[in-house]
């Protein structure tokens, strides 16, 4: 066998076994499920897990920015007509939010944490100085003592309303922006407090919030089911609420929105536990995006989280009392607010009925400033990019005894709202793009191998093609034969001639002399 024989038959034998090979192992699907259970064994809270230091202290920056509507003709809007409202802000603040007092459970199913939140002034991230800035807007505190009235006799009202006005406390309030976040003493809720000492003498938005947490969650760690990564179990010792008029409203779904387990589908929903809003919303796949070379999934709430009950019946859980509800895009959340009339929205009445919009001069909602939404990388389900907005409104109500309430009728008045924010770090996002090329090249390698298979196959028909060709050559040229038979004579010397030259070339008549 010559040596090009052999290499043909090497070549064939190669090849037909990485495509075999290759084949097989591309049908089995061997290494994406390998690296899939890698992943869901990797992706968990136990202790010692690559994923528990990012959980317990997020390396990435998370920014809170706070924005204020400015009422510029309170007066008009007594007199019962339109408000004309001015956006004012950023006001940017830092936030750290490290989880503290990890405590495993269950043998180590779950984990319990604290999640305490502080904010730190951004001001070249901010519009203004929020000391010195100062904002009109409605007195929140005058509000919540007149709904609080409105159970009362109406020979008392009246009079409660001549006190208020003698303290000089008003339906609208100026006060500066970090006043009205962090805390200032209300006039009001001060002489309320020599009354009734519970009732606490300061108000503001944030007031006790800078340092505090949510309440204590525990967390189911995944280690049983991936799918149960950063699920919470419990919040504050409850598997559900009590404040909605429903079971479903009331159920305590999903994660804190900072965990999701890997693998993630487009035709799944996402359920985040938002306590600040008293309540688990969904989200839906929206489109695909990349965040600095991470490819994402976008998700963000559809239009039945906040639809009205006519449109989402699952949504009547959420009137409270039963029955008493909204129209679309709002959210009564005072029985979780200790009564306060509290009504949050997304940010200018976004995705809400229009009614809300057009009741106020000033307000353009739109999606690219004013949606919810959350990127996640499909195959860790680690977040790259989030958006949380939310707007804080005061439902408005004309209460008899006193007169200046008189010309309202039931309003949602925007106060102000937030826009909390984060992008993966450019430490992470380099991890993580190198983790996902490494999975991505160890899922491919049966195409690999199939691929050089089939440069041997194409290489392996060049060899046997160039072989046959060769040995036709080698053939042609081993015995030339000129002629069997001479030529008929033409003339006579012609002839003679040629007979002396003999029949063949190779057996050439020697010539004689007489």
């Amino acid at each position: 066998m010559t040596r090009r024989s052999c290499t043909i038959y090497a070549t064939g034998i190669v090849c037909a076994h990485l495509l075999i090979v290759g084949i097989a192992l591309l049908v089995a699907q061997v290494f994406p499920t390998f690296i899939y259970n890698r992943l869901k064994k990797e992706m968990t809270l136990a202790e010692g897990s690559r994923v528990l230091d990012a959980w317990k202290n997020p390396p990435s920056d998370v920014f809170m920015q706070y924005f204020f509507f400015n009422v510029s003709n309170p007066e008009v809007f007594l007199a019962g007509g339109k408000a004309a409202v001015t956006q004012i802000g950023p006001y940017t603040y830092k936030e750290y939010r490290p989880r503290e007092n990890l405590t495993y459970l269950e043998n180590g199913t779950k984990l319990s944490a604290l999640n305490p939140k502080s904010f730190v002034f951004v001001p070249e991230m901010s519009a203004g100085d929020p000391e010195v800035d100062r904002v009109r807007t409605i007195n929140i505190p005058f509000v919540a003592v007149m709904n609080e009235m409105s159970s009362y006799s109406f020979f008392i009202r009246p009079l409660v309303s001549l006190w208020m006005n003698s303290i000089g406390v008003d339906l609208f309030t100026t006060r500066t922006v970090h006043e009205m976040l962090w805390g200032f003493k209300d006039p009001l809720l001060s002489r309320i407090h020599t009354l009734k000492p519970d009732v606490d003498e300061y108000f503001g938005f944030m007031y006790k919030k800078n340092g505090s947490h949510e309440g204590e969650f525990v967390f189911l760690t995944g280690e049983e089911n991936y799918m149960d990564f950063g699920r919470i179990d419990t919040w504050n010792g409850l598997r559900k609420m009590t404040w909605w008029s429903s079971n479903q409203s009331n159920m305590i779904n999903g994660t804190d929105g900072s965990a999701f387990h890997p693998l993630l589908s487009k035709d799944e929903l996402l359920y985040i536990f938002a306590a600040d809003l008293c309540r688990s919303i969904h989200l839906a796949y929206v489109e695909d995006v990349e965040v600095q070379g991470i490819p994402a999934y976008r998700f963000a709430p559809p239009l039945d989280v906040l639809a009205s009950p006519e449109d989402n019946p699952a949504n009547a859980g959420f009137c409270v009392p039963a029955g008493k509800c909204l129209s679309a895009g709002v959210l009564k959340v005072s029985v979780c607010r200790q009564g306060a009339p509290i009504v949050v929205s997304f940010p200018h009445f976004y995705q809400a009925d229009q009614k809300y919009v057009n009741a106020f001069e000033g307000l353009t909602p739109n999606k690219d400033d004013h949606e919810t939404y959350l990127d996640l990388n499909p195959t860790t389900g680690v977040p790259v990019r989030a958006c949380k907005r939310a707007q804080l409104n005061v439902l408005l109500n004309r209460v008899s005894g006193f007169p200046k309430t008189r010309n309202l009728s039931e309003t949602i008045f925007p106060i102000m709202f937030v826009n909390e924010t984060f992008v993966i770090d450019e430490d992470s996002a380099a991890n993580m793009r190198n983790l996902l090329l490494i999975i991505t090249l160890v899922s491919n390698l049966p195409l690999f191998i199939v691929g050089f298979g089939a440069i041997l196959l194409l290489v392996l028909v060049i060899l046997i093609c160039r072989s046959r060709q060769k040995k036709t050559v080698k053939d042609d040229t081993a015995y030339t034969q000129v002629s069997s038979k001479p030529e008929e004579p033409q003339g006579g010397q012609a002839s003679t001639q040629q007979l002396r030259n003999g029949s063949y070339i190779a057996m050439s008549q020697v010539e004689t002399s007489d």
